[in-house]
């Protein structure tokens, strides 16, 4: 089951329908009740975040990066080239690079906090 379909079953919860059929749930179900309710629009808020995440996220969040890649963020760091310019030349996230320039040694945890 993919994100979308996720998010079209627990709006119908939420909003007292069958996601199957469209029809009203009956009185007394589980899912009328104002803690289910509630547990539904906040499972369907975190949802949506994530659909969001999952469209906007840059091409190469979470693939591997390669020895090229290593060499080109070092050479950039050394250029005072700034961290969102960084994340946009190789389609990752500020974070990511900060990570990677960490794991690399060529930066500091406490200089990465006060980027």
């Amino acid at each position: 089951m993919g994100t979308e379909d996720a998010i079209k079953i627990m709006r119908a919860l939420a909003n007292g329908q069958n996601p199957e059929n469209g029809e009203v749930l009956k009185a007394g179900d589980p899912c009328l009740s104002a803690e289910s309710v509630k547990a539904l629009n906040k499972a369907l808020s975190a949802l949506i975040q994530q659909e969001q995440w999952e469209k906007n996220r840059p091409p190469n969040a979470f693939r591997t990066w390669t020895r090229s890649e290593d060499t080109q963020v070092c050479d950039e760091l050394r250029k005072g080239i700034a961290l969102d310019e960084m994340a946009k030349l190789h389609h990752r996230t500020v974070p990511a690079i900060l990570a990677r320039l960490m794991k690399l040694g060529k930066i500091s945890p406490v200089s990465a906090q006060l980027a």
